[in-house]
């Protein structure tokens, strides 16, 4: 750092060889007293001053007075120049600060020597004072230190690199953290901080601080500690090697922190997205996890068993939502005896239970299990009287299948299958290649209805077939019953049977139906263009489109839109009206039959009839299953209850249709016991538009 000089004197030609000679300093220059202190307030920084005691306006002396009483300049040093006898104002001058003096005249060889020791004593002061502040800043440091690592809320520490993680320094923090007091670690004199690390984290803490070294990256890991009371402690470790020259490892500094509350509320946030709530077993997130885990392994055989309790939510209609959840917890208690290391139990929804298997032997094994399954689950609903469906599943260990919504899926329609075939029975349904086909079957139904139900225009692979009714008292024909048929170009022909189940099932019988109605009354008006005016035609509906609000208004505008006469309509209802509720029912009824349309009862006998129901009923008509006129060929017809139900038919003023009429046999029968109409392939079966008018042409020749 260079040295700035001012030289003070009132002789130009003296400040002119002083600044001469000390070239090799900063030298700054002052007329007299008044300029000197000038000059000092203006430049910062100036290291020594060379000072004539003997000047105009403002001589040394006064100079030094100012300069003595002002705190800024107490660091400069002051050379005074004196005359050679002078004596006394050297003497008073060194009283008032300066350090040294020069007498006049100035031989500059010793003027030079005398400012270069000068400069080297104040270089050496500077450098002492540095070093004294770096002393003071350390010791600071070190205070700073010591009360920051001793207020830590954890355990600061620097250690060696072995095995026991020796100490050399360890913070205050360590007693909170683990109960022992800092001194009882330091060199392992108690006890090593390698005994606090529980020992199942010991050789990955070690393996760990070996990858971060060889990489000289910063370290942070989580382990569990045992404190001196024996309680397990959650830390999490910061901290970073000490390199030698060598770039060798000489110790590990760092802190180790109590993350103990933060894991509880992972832990909690864990469990809480791992399990149900209301069970406490696994739910649908773990299971999908762990099957994405295990799938990607493919080793082991593996195995979904399906347990489908949705025949609960008719508990919960008759008893209340707590009833069916209390059996649901009942339930999981009882599964959960048979888990095992192998076989884990998830609740994944609302009514549903799977076992996950893996490990076992074959499918014999499965089977094995699951009847276990079933026998607890028979015993706990026996009271209950409800049942449900098992379905299995199989991943084997080479299966590409790598999709989770999809096998859940699978299991899911094997479970429902069962339910569906096997109703208040558990029994057991494997997912396998002919149920993989009767899914895909489903769908391409769904498919092709969905694009029927959205279609404006009229769709060919929806058709109508119509059946003759019979009357039995004029032997004329009086009717037909349209029936629906779905042709694809990929199924064929489908079952009604098929799919108008799948209709009701996804809802697309509302569309649907409205478009089997519309075809409906377009063949009235065909046979009406060919002169059949008094010709009936009934039409099946479902409960679904009966309860649709708008299915009145809906159904009354086509009827007026297309011109079609009330009294030649005929709606077809099935039992299962008996499960609803009978006078909102009755009220749609009413209203129907008030516009002229005939109601009846199809396929009587067979499901949730109810006499005393059917009385309270306001319908026209009951159509006679063909189940009781299948039993009209039995040897014995003592034991026929047939003419028991046109009697009881008659006698709540209803008019009876006798369906699936096939033989002579059963017709004579049905005529003796005053049956009013029939219907089957007797007469005829199920004919096209065209082929109907022919068959009513060809029974009346005159029309």
């Amino acid at each position: 750092m260079g040295m700035k000089i001012l030289v003070v004197d009132d002789s130009a030609a003296e400040r002119a060889k002083i600044q001469n000679i000390l070239s090799e300093y900063c030298i700054l220059t002052a007329g007299d007293g008044v300029e000197a202190i000038r000059v000092l307030e203006e430049h910062e920084g100036i290291n020594l001053l060379i000072l004539d005691l003997d000047m105009p306006n403002m001589n040394g002396f006064q100079v030094l007075e100012s300069l003595k009483e002002d705190k800024r300049f107490r660091d400069l040093h002051t050379i005074i120049l004196t005359n050679y006898d002078e004596w006394k104002d050297e003497i008073k001058g060194l009283k008032l600060g300066a350090v040294d003096y020069i007498r006049k005249p100035i031989r500059l060889d010793a003027l030079k020597a005398r400012i270069d020791l000068h400069v080297a004593l104040l270089r050496a002061q500077q450098a002492l004072e540095r070093e004294r502040k770096a002393i003071e800043r350390l010791h600071e440091s070190e205070r700073s230190k010591s009360v920051f690592l001793s207020h830590l809320p954890g355990l600061a520490y620097r250690c060696y690199k072995d095995q026991d993680w020796t100490m050399q320094y360890v913070s205050q923090g360590c007693f909170n953290l683990t109960g022992y007091p800092p001194e009882s670690l330091l060199y392992n004199r108690d006890l090593s901080y390698n005994d606090l690390i529980s020992p199942e984290y010991r050789v990955a803490l070690w393996n760990e601080w070996e990858r971060i070294l060889a990489k000289r990256e910063p370290f942070k890991h989580e382990y569990e500690i045992i404190t001196a009371t024996g309680e397990k402690k959650w830390v999490l470790e910061l901290g970073q090697g000490i390199y030698n020259e060598q770039g060798e490892v000489e110790a590990l500094e760092g802190i180790v922190l109590d993350i103990s509350e933060r894991k509880a509320i992972e832990n909690t946030l864990k469990y809480n997205s791992e399990h149900d709530q209301w069970t406490g077993l696994y739910n649908r997130n773990y299971l999908v996890s762990l099957l994405e885990k295990d799938l990607k392994l493919r080793k082991a055989k593996k195995a979904l068993i399906g347990i489908n309790l949705s025949m609960i939510h008719l508990l919960t209609v008759n008893y209340g939502f707590q009833y069916s959840q209390n059996l649901i917890k009942k339930t999981a208690e009882a599964l959960s005896q048979y888990c095992r290391d192998n076989c884990l139990l998830f609740r994944p929804r609302e009514n549903r239970f799977i076992f996950y298997l893996f490990d076992y032997k074959d499918k014999d094994e499965l089977i094995a299990f699951s009847n276990i399954i079933i026998e607890t689950l028979e015993s706990l609903f026996v009271t209950d009287r409800i049942g449900g469906g098992i379905g299995i599943l199989e991943i084997e260990p080479n299966q590409n299948e790598t999709d989770v919504d999809l096998l859940l899926r699978r299991l899911l329609i094997a479970s429902e299958r069962s339910v569906s075939l096997f109703g208040k029975d558990f029994e057991l349904c494997f997912y396998d290649e002919e149920l993989e086909a009767l899914v895909n079957r489903e769908r391409d139904i769904v498919e092709a209805l969905n694009v029927i139900a959205t279609e404006d225009q009229s769709n060919d692979q929806l058709f109508l077939q119509f059946q003759p009714i019979l009357c039995l008292k004029t032997g004329s024909i009086c009717g037909f019953e349209a029936l629906a048929r779905l042709r694809t170009e990929q199924l064929g022909l489908v079952s009604p049977l098929e799919f108008i189940t799948i209709a009701e099932k996804t809802k697309h019988i509302i569309p649907i139906g409205e478009k089997v109605i519309v075809k409906a009354f377009r063949f009235l008006n065909k046979l009406k263009e060919h002169g059949f005016e008094q010709i009936g035609v009934s039409i099946n509906i479902s409960l679904i489109q009966l309860l649709n609000p708008d299915f009145t208004s809906r159904l009354f505008e086509l009827i007026s839109a297309m011109q079609v006469n009330p009294k030649n309509i005929g709606l077809e209802i099935t039992e299962s009206v008996f499960t609803y509720d009978f006078e909102y029912i009755n009220n749609i009824i009413e209203q129907l039959r008030s516009a002229g349309i005939q109601i009846a009862i199809d396929d009587f006998g067979t499901g949730y009839s109810s006499l005393a129901r059917e009385n309270e009923l306001r319908v026209d008509c009951m159509k006679i299953d063909k189940l009781f006129i299948d039993d009209l060929l039995e040897p014995d017809l003592s034991k026929v209850i047939t003419c028991d139900i046109i009697s009881i038919s008659h006698k709540l003023g209803h008019c009876t249709i006798a369906e699936g009429v096939e033989y002579g046999i059963q017709l004579q029968y049905l005529k003796e016991y005053g049956c009013d109409r029939i219907q089957g392939y007797l007469l005829s079966k199920p004919l096209d538009e065209e082929e109907a008018i022919r068959f009513l042409k060809q029974r009346d020749p005159e029309d």
